[in-house]
């Protein structure tokens, strides 16, 4: 696929994007729910090692393609790894798979309700050795636990000032102000933030196009304009802490969104499995999350 190609198949495709890009703090959670206890681990390079094994298992199995899986967010040492003897951006591509890389170091503290993203030292480095991989777009998480506007606004301006850094490095910004679902003020959180979010798409220079990573909103629907947005390439939604489930029944009520999930995708897989249970548990996750994003159903 050539850039075109990855363009027209995240803009239009049926399917969902896979996110793999579990780091730091969360490694040593999610290797745990594949059946891996920390003891298994002497040191950082080898829980890398570790979870790279699991997602070049993932990204192998024969039910995972481009048929229903249009995307995959990496992680940086993902990113630079390999699968099957190929850089794993190839790998991807290979298998019809457009590659995503997360960019973002980790959350500030919270204040005013949100937490912003740390600074990325070295980010105009990392996206250019992205794309000669074939890195098509970028992933940036910030999360906004209360409806404070104040602090919701300075979150969607991070997001679009890094987006637009990454823009300028000839790459797709995903951008996930990430919505806490367990939060008390999550449905004015929602309401908040897309009047931010529309105001900062209005006021984008140029005529490129970004893409939105959002929370399942409380009310289905709301995000509707931005789906129809010019400026926004697609929008998919995370889990956010939804069982698969509960995440693929509330996504199927949102036209136009499409899934982008990492607990959902990989809660059932395990370490222990044989390649053939393996691959069955996975293309069962698929083909439910698939179904989520591409069958719509009444709120």
């Amino acid at each position: 696929m050539n850039t075109a190609e990855m363009t027209a198949k995240i803009a239009d495709g049926k399917g969902f994007i896979a996110a793999l890009d579990q780091s730091g703090g969360s490694t040593p959670k999610a290797l745990k729910g594949y059946g891996v206890e920390e003891g298994a681990w002497s040191n950082d390079e080898e829980m890398f090692g570790l979870i790279h094994e699991m997602r070049s298992r993932i990204i192998s199995s024969p039910s995972f393609t481009g048929d229903k899986v249009i995307g995959a967010i990496l992680f940086e040492r993902t990113m630079d790894g390999q699968v099957g003897g190929k850089p794993t951006p190839q790998a991807l591509i290979d298998k019809g798979v457009v590659p995503f890389l997360k960019i973002d170091k980790g959350l500030e503290d919270e204040a005013n309700g949100v937490q912003m993203m740390k600074p990325m030292p070295g980010l105009d480095t990392l996206l250019a050795r992205a794309k000669s991989l074939g890195v098509f777009g970028t992933k940036e998480r910030s999360v906004i636990n209360l409806a404070n506007r104040e602090g919701i606004a300075a979150i969607v301006a991070q997001q679009f000032e890094v987006g637009q850094q990454v823009l300028a490095a000839g790459l797709v910004p995903m951008l996930e102000p990430e919505i806490n679902i367990k939060s008390a003020e999550r449905a004015e959180c929602d309401a908040i933030l897309l009047e931010e979010t529309l105001k900062a798409l209005d006021a984008m220079p140029g005529d490129d196009k970004v893409m939105l990573k959002l929370s399942i909103p409380a009310k289905p629907g709301l995000y509707d304009p931005l789906v129809d947005h010019p400026r926004v390439l697609r929008v998919v939604a995370l889990s956010g802490g939804f069982s698969r489930a509960d995440a693929c029944t509330e996504l199927a009520k949102n036209r136009g969104m499409i899934a982008s999930f990492s607990r959902a995708l990989l809660s059932d897989l395990r370490r222990g499995m044989t390649d053939a249970e393996f691959d069955a548990s996975l293309g069962e996750a698929i083909g439910e999350i698939y179904t989520a994003s591409t069958e719509k159903t009444a709120a």
